[in-house]
């Protein structure tokens, strides 16, 4: 779902208290402060959207009668050619496979803009060994580096920027 005025934060707080199954994709960014030192802030990576696992009857309904869920807004499902599927639904396998990978914040994990490069075919690996284990993705070429991209169908996709070529099972589909 899309978050208005950044309060993606503040929402998944929200569901969280509520009970809602949410995810929200977290990476830290380096600010400078006054004193001239360096603060590590753990911020939204991709600023305006929450993954939210639910009905579409239990969000319609917080967001009527609760105040606090009033920023979150469906996200639609533009790549669908039924017109009666309107609102974006990730399937339960791709959504835990971007979780695997998006979750871990640290410096071989990075966000990529969709861009045409996402759309080029590539080799279809699973991760056999190491923190990534069992993530499944397509090997891109990215800034000259061989990486293991992981997306959400036209909503976000994450890089793996090291994997060693050893750890990688092709998967025939």
């Amino acid at each position: 779902m899309r978050v208005t005025y950044c309060r993606e934060v503040k929402i998944k707080k929200n569901l969280d208290g509520e009970g809602i199954e949410n995810f929200l994709p977290m990476r830290y960014e380096f600010e400078k402060t006054d004193d001239w030192n360096v603060r590590r802030n753990l911020v939204p990576a991709i600023h305006g959207l929450i993954f939210v696992h639910s009905t579409q009857q239990q969000l319609t309904w917080l967001k009527m009668t609760r105040p606090e869920f009033e920023p979150l807004r469906y996200t639609p499902n533009r790549l669908s050619q039924d017109p009666t599927e309107g609102i974006l639904r990730v399937p339960d396998h791709e959504m835990e496979n971007f979780i695997r990978v998006a979750s871990m914040q640290n410096e071989q994990v990075e966000y990529l803009e969709l861009t045409d490069y996402l759309l080029k075919p590539g080799k279809r690996v699973r991760i056999t060994d190491g923190q990534f284990k069992g993530a499944e993705g397509v090997i891109k070429r990215i800034k000259k580096r061989q990486c293991v991209v992981v997306q959400v169908e036209g909503i976000a996709a994450v890089a793996i920027t090291f994997v060693p070529s050893a750890w990688l099972e092709n998967i025939n589909e």
